[in-house]
């Protein structure tokens, strides 16, 4: 921290993971929570702030080996949760779980939605840190209730973090090759720059129609596009700026090289500076 003569100057870095985790229930779950969930929990404290998905049936097993020393509490299993949660070595409040208005299918069997916390950087330097699981799925009703979720959470931003830093990161079921996915809308709305495009594409996100840029298992890259999405924006008392972004797919495997759920894991490393230490909030 340095003293600039005029004002305080503050600036500092820290990391983030979001990673869908898989936790329904064994037998419903893409992968094999009950086996890795154990093996992804020790592995989440390499990182700052860590938003997690489908953290439904095996929520203990997950938080059992883990050491932040800031977790928001379950919101109960599959049927009666969300399945967010965010870790995080940083403060928060005003944590709060907002439903989605619209689902279809089978995504409606529990209630998912996004959260909201204000992570407290250092004094006077505050971020709006969004967690969120839309609709999945691809046909015409999924695609609907998807672009509604993800209307929904930009109505929310633009409400209740006028003028904050923002960070959304989370799974959101949306490509930008997906023509009907209104990702892009999300990022132009609310002056979110998504760190996969600024820093892997050189700010050119995938044109939408295009194929989709599937990763390959055998040979995974940051190059893939995946659902999986970290964005960011800062605000007049707090710049933020993403430095690294990477699929951190070799960090989460098993003994046997499988990974341990059926998302990636993506990191983003952050270099943050603020010279007001008296933030005034947005409304709440």
């Amino acid at each position: 921290m340095a003293d600039t003569g005029t004002h305080l100057a503050t600036s500092g870095t820290f990391n983030v993971l979001t990673y869908n985790v898989a936790g329904l229930p064994e037998g419903l779950s893409s992968s094999h929570p009950a086996k890795n969930t154990p093996l992804i929990s020790p592995r989440l404290g390499a990182y700052d702030i860590v938003n997690v998905q489908e953290d439904f049936n095996y929520h203990a097993a997950l938080y059992a080996g883990d050491d932040h020393p800031y977790r928001t509490p379950t919101s109960g299993p599959a049927v009666f949760g969300d399945g967010l949660n965010t870790l995080s070595d940083l403060p928060y409040d005003g944590f709060e779980r907002v439903k989605w208005k619209r689902c279809n299918g089978t995504d409606c069997l529990t209630p998912k939605g996004f959260t909201f916390a204000r992570v407290r950087l250092a004094e006077g330097a505050y971020l709006d840190l969004y967690n969120l699981h839309p609709n999945a799925g691809t046909t015409d009703a999924d695609l609907a209730a998807r672009r509604a979720n993800i209307t929904q959470l930009s109505d929310y931003i633009a409400a209740h973090s006028a003028d904050n830093a923002v960070l959304v990161m989370g799974d959101t079921n949306t490509r930008y090759t997906r023509t009907a996915d209104n990702i892009r809308d999300l990022a132009t709305r609310n002056g979110l720059t998504d760190a996969w495009v600024d820093l892997v594409r050189g700010g050119s996100a995938p044109p939408a129609g295009s194929d989709a840029l599937v990763c390959d298992p055998d040979n995974v890259t940051d190059t893939c596009e995946v659902v999986d999405k970290v964005l960011y924006r800062s605000g007049p008392r707090l710049s933020l700026t993403a430095t690294r972004y990477h699929n951190a797919h070799t960090a989460f495997l098993d003994a046997d090289g499988k990974p341990l759920s059926d998302h990636y894991p993506h990191t983003v490393d952050f270099t943050w500076r603020t010279e007001q230490p008296g933030v005034a909030f947005g409304p709440r």
